[in-house]
């Protein structure tokens, strides 16, 4: 009899809560730990929290070391934090790694954090055995002062939910510079480059979103979706919360580009991985100037749906009916590395 397997991706979540559930930490100073939504970890100081989140990049090879970089800035970000600190474990593969790869991804650590006013602090290389690519494996320290924390889990009934940017703009990236080969064949050049830019415009970084967000309005929770797409980190904001959801399906911004390269692919976007876009829930009398904030900045942002207490389910509404918001067991996008 064949054993079980999990497949690519993230552990599925109520494995992962009753792991957590079973080996919960009893230390006072920890105000906030592992938990299914929660994205950081949260140690008292004193007059200042830190805040410290760790996340591996597993499927882009491009850029790898400004992917690290700014992944794990945005949820510690999203908690109100500073990101201050920066550590990275590199895994490199047997007989492919040159100097030049390993220059490359140290330079693009670096300009990372330069633009974000972040210290590179330490971390370990090796090559590895195994490995068919680079992966990295990044850790990320920020601090914040106590009363501007923010976590996922302080959603609140009757909350707005805003969306900044667009919908799974990682994703577009991702499949634009690793199936270039497939692509050409199908879509000119200057879509192509459009798509890849996608990493720096809009951007997959969230940390001004959050910063903004946080300044402009009284904001309850945030959250960055990734692995399992934007439907994956409403469910995520909902089960920290304790919530029931009402996501307007007209008002969800998905990217011509991102329609385009998914419906390629036979890939639904809602489930493909979407750093770039930031989960703000807020009270209706704040979301408004939260929006117009963003705005100013030349943040695209609008608000997507509403919190319910946990009763009313989670739901995606939309030309006079409403399905249940889609579960992805996997991220859409590991079917391309299959």
């Amino acid at each position: 009899m064949m054993m079980r397997t999990y497949p690519l991706g993230k552990l599925p979540a109520a494995h992962l809560a009753r792991l957590l559930t079973t080996y919960a930490p009893t230390d006072s100073r920890l105000i906030a730990g592992g938990a299914v939504g929660q994205d950081v970890a949260v140690i008292d100081f004193g007059d200042r929290y830190l805040v410290a989140k760790t996340d591996p990049i597993t499927f882009a090879t491009s850029k790898i070391g400004w992917y690290a970089v700014n992944i794990n800035a945005n949820d510690v970000a999203c908690a109100g934090a500073t990101p201050r600190w920066f550590l990275a474990t590199l895994l490199l593969p047997q007989n492919q790694t040159t100097p030049a790869l390993v220059d490359e991804i140290f330079e693009q650590i670096h300009t990372a954090c330069r633009a974000l006013n972040i210290t590179v602090a330490g971390g370990h290389t090796e090559i590895t055995y195994g490995l068919d690519r680079p992966i990295v494996v990044g850790q990320m320290l920020g601090e914040v002062a106590p009363e501007r924390l923010i976590l996922t889990a302080g959603a609140q009934p009757g909350d707005d939910l805003i969306l900044t940017k667009g919908i799974a703009i990682e994703a577009t990236t991702i499949i634009a510079a690793e199936k270039q080969a497939d692509l050409r064949a199908h879509f000119d050049e200057a879509t192509l480059a459009r798509c890849a830019a996608f990493l720096e415009k809009p951007g997959i970084s969230v940390v001004k979103d959050a910063a903004i967000a946080a300044a402009a309005g009284h904001v309850h929770a945030m959250h960055d979706p990734t692995e399992g797409g934007v439907a994956t980190g409403l469910h995520e904001l909902a089960e920290a919360a304790g919530l029931g959801l009402e996501i307007f399906a007209p008002r969800l911004p998905f990217l011509p580009e991102t329609r385009a390269l998914c419906h390629h692919f036979g890939l639904d976007p809602l489930g493909v991985i979407a750093s770039g876009a930031l989960l703000i829930a807020a009270p209706p009398l704040a979301s408004a100037d939260i929006v117009a904030a963003l705005q100013a900045a030349g943040i695209n942002s609008a608000v997507i749906g509403r919190t319910h207490p946990p009763e009313f389910g989670r739901w995606l509404a939309g030309d006079g009916d409403r399905r249940p918001l889609p579960t992805f067991a996997r991220d859409e996008i590991t079917r391309l590395f299959e």
